[in-house]
């Protein structure tokens, strides 16, 4: 995560490559340039195709969203990509059902173990313990710690994105699309409604597209902001690739973001307190 794209890209560079803790990071071996800000090119989007995955932005859509999300389409194309539209899966519905795997309890308590190195904060409910005054956040933790293996379906084990073969299959089916169209991304909106306020999440927490194919695929996403709601909301555009394609996403993110300039500096200005009288 980052300001901007360029920002996100160095944090990138640092980050990326072989890390002896880390065994599935082995497979970015010969898979990793030079430097990647070197990608950072604004015109990218010129003669670039675009493929328009429907089946998410189509599912239920906030009205705001899905016209900043058209509106994205006609920027695209007016910065030089040519749109595809729409891009069909074969059984993209399917496919994309029983992919989550739950190692959060492991992985948490690891970094615990491994890093924080604390006493008293060794588990979830240790977490829990220290308090958070968000009840969402009560609940996200209880329920991430509760479940173990696939949640739809335990019996069936969790392995990585190079040897599940569920992901594979979600991985394939996508990436032979791209191939047969030429496309060299995907795009649709990463949440399909504005961001859920947080007393509020039950009801406004919705359309979240970001978690359905990368995650579990391996491919690599990016986000970048297209716009705001009429309530000041920010909306983002997601763009996945193939498998380490991470220099084309970064073109064309930047040359998207560079294109429309839709960031806006947030205001960090606390609000005026007054001093209560004596």
């Amino acid at each position: 995560m980052g300001r901007t794209v360029e920002d996100a890209t160095k944090i990138l560079e640092i980050i990326a490559g072989y890390d002896a803790d880390d065994p599935l990071t082995k497979n970015s071996n010969g898979n990793i340039p030079l430097t990647y800000t070197q990608f950072l090119d604004s015109n990218a989007l010129v003669g670039a195709r675009i493929g328009v995955l429907r089946e998410l932005s189509d599912d239920n859509p906030n009205p705001e969203i899905k016209r900043l999300f058209e509106q994205s389409l006609l920027d695209m194309d007016s910065l030089g990509a040519t749109v595809v539209a729409p891009i069909v899966v074969p059984d993209f519905a399917s496919l994309k059902e029983n992919q989550w795997c739950a190692p959060f309890r492991e992985d948490v308590e690891g970094f615990l173990a491994n890093y924080v190195k604390n006493d008293s904060i060794k588990t979830i409910e240790d977490i829990i313990k220290v308090g958070s005054t968000s009840k969402f956040a009560k609940e996200r933790l209880l329920r991430n710690a509760e479940h173990t293996g696939r949640w739809e379906d335990s019996e069936i084990p969790c392995l990585d994105a190079y040897s599940d073969v569920r992901r594979v299959a979600f991985r394939e089916a996508i990436e032979n699309v791209m191939d047969s169209l030429n496309l060299d991304a995907i795009v649709y909106p990463s949440w399909n409604n504005p961001p859920a306020r947080i007393d509020r999440f039950q009801e406004e927490y919705l359309g979240d597209n970001n978690q359905i194919i990368s995650p579990h695929t391996g491919q690599p996403a990016f986000t970048v902001p297209m716009g705001f709601t009429a309530k000041n909301l920010p909306a983002g555009l997601q763009f996945l690739g193939k498998m380490y394609d991470e220099p084309i996403l970064i073109g064309l993110a930047y040359s998207y973001e560079q294109g429309t300039k839709h960031r806006k500096t947030p205001n960090l200005q606390k609000a005026p307190t007054h001093n209560k009288p004596e």
